[in-house]
């Protein structure tokens, strides 16, 4: 069997000319570049409309698309909107970084002026009644629209405990609101699933990544308060995170609310699997995110302002892992098994069979048997140069810590090499090694430097803001990826 290699890059950082990558022609192009290039992988990264320091692990909803990502040049196809009304939007392709304020600002306008051009409500009626998470999503955010974008648990007690009554005056009186989130995600959804087709059809499957906690402002949190660890006043009593490490002295806190996994467990984790049920709508393959996080997670105090003060707490553990198996029997799943890991995550790894991740810039350490050395993979696992919250190969090799970049070049005999000749060897290591399947950020492809990064954990950087350049093609490099890979696919 040959082995499996593709390529990750987020939606928002496809080209396109409207300040944030779209479901539209260069999305297409991307795949058609990743046929062309041997690749039969795209992992992207979550897809839902962001909130707060628009992260996309802070969604408004884990049922619902980004409608930023909805193309416009496709309504416009659909007679949805004309080139004026979305003219005004167009962003000099040289202005690489995403602008969230000024899509903010102007996108969704742009986006009502499509829906008041829409007919086909029948169609819309349809989505409604087989989508009943999109229904409360769009109710969700008509009520905080409403209130100049306010977090739900800062609403009115019948709004926030959802009165049947009070929910029922909001669809009458923001019915027009409502229908308009309906909208966006059927729009979204039609995108999504025509994109997701034509890579089936060059061969090309979607990883998509399944953040593991919801985000506490969010439709998931506002329509199951009971399944997770609120107090009276719907605020978090302790909240997920990661405690402090050589990286970062105060740790993590990442501010999701925690579940009540004894209450999940005992109506048979039904919001779980409706929520991975949607994923593989949406994906071939599905990543879950902190998997660690299901043997025991880091539970600080709510109103702590930093990780130190958190403490270890048992997950669901087997059971949950028995709920997948069962439920999703036959779909792909990868386990983001990074961080502080113990011999009792490995045991539920292996249990589960799912392929964890090996990521080689974490491996230089001095330490012969640090897991992430590339001889050490097994085949079972998902080997990456870099992932989303590293820098690209390029910025570690120069501005990384001085020692790891040392043992890095030892390692990979490239003491005298440039960093341009490294960073071949970076990835030629991963395709290389044993692991079954590898995937590396196209940054690292193209040789680009700290400026192309996506994310800096726990920090207030530019973050989620990266955008690939529309010539990323220009000097054949779908070649050579297509040479680095045909040579170290194994059989």
């Amino acid at each position: 069997m040959k082995r499996c290699s593709g390529i990750l890059l987020p939606i928002f950082s496809l080209p396109s000319p409207y300040g944030i990558g779209t479901m539209g022609r260069a999305a297409y192009q991307w795949i058609d570049f990743l046929h062309r290039s041997k690749q039969s992988i795209w992992q992207v990264l979550p897809i839902g409309p962001t909130g707060f320091k628009n992260s996309p692990y802070q969604s408004f909803s884990s049922f619902a698309g980004n409608p930023y990502f909805i193309d416009l040049d496709i309504l416009k196809e659909k007679n949805l909107l004309k080139c004026e009304d979305y003219e005004s939007i167009l962003w000099c392709e040289s202005d690489q970084r995403i602008d969230y304020g000024i899509l903010y600002d102007l996108r969704l306008k742009v986006l009502k002026k499509a829906f008041s051009r829409f007919r086909d409500f029948e169609r819309l009626e349809n989505f409604k009644r087989e989508n009943k998470e999109a229904q409360d999503y769009a109710v969700f955010m008509a009520i905080k629209n409403s209130k100049s974008g306010s977090p739900w648990y800062l609403w009115e007690q019948e709004l926030k405990k959802r009165n049947l009554a009070a929910l029922e005056d909001v669809r009458q009186h923001f019915k027009e609101e409502i229908d308009f989130y309906l909208f966006l995600q059927y729009e979204f959804m039609e995108q999504w699933l025509n994109l997701k087709n034509y890579a089936n059809s060059r061969g090309i499957k979607i990883v998509g990544d399944v953040p593991i906690y919801a985000s506490l402002d969010s439709c998931d949190v506002w329509t199951n308060p009971k399944e997770f660890m609120l107090d009276e006043n719907f605020l978090p009593k302790e909240v997920a995170g990661c405690p402090p490490d050589a990286f970062t002295e105060d740790g993590q806190k990442w501010g999701n609310p925690l579940y009540l996994w004894d209450e999940m467990k005992k109506n048979g984790y039904s919001w779980w699997k409706s929520r991975l049920g949607f994923a593989f709508r949406l994906f071939d393959i599905v990543r879950i995110d902190h998997f660690r996080g299901l043997e025991s997670y880091y539970a600080i105090p709510g109103e702590d302002k930093n990780a130190r003060g958190g403490r270890w707490v048992k997950g669901p553990d087997k059971d949950f892992i028995s709920f997948l198996k069962t439920s999703f029997k036959g779909k792909k799943i990868i386990a983001e098994d990074l961080g502080f890991l113990t011999q009792k995550v490995y045991e539920l790894l292996d249990l589960s069979g799912y392929p964890g991740m090996k990521v080689m810039q974490f491996a230089f350490d001095n330490n012969e048997e640090n897991q992430y050395l590339p001889h050490k993979y097994k085949k079972n696992c998902v080997a990456y140069t870099g992932t989303h919250d590293n820098d690209t190969v390029m910025g570690f090799l120069s501005s990384g810590n001085e020692n790891q970049v040392r043992c890095a070049k030892k390692y990979l005999g490239a003491e005298d090499k440039t960093d341009d000749e490294t960073t071949e060897c970076f990835i030629r290591a991963v395709l290389k090694s044993s692991a079954d399947t590898a995937v590396i950020p196209i940054q690292d492809y193209l040789h680009l430097k700290s400026e192309a990064r996506i994310n800096t954990p726990s920090t207030q950087n530019d973050n989620w803001v990266w955008r690939l350049k529309e010539n990323y093609d220009s000097s054949g490099l779908y070649k050579k990826i297509a040479l680095m890979t045909e040579e170290f696919s194994r059989c």
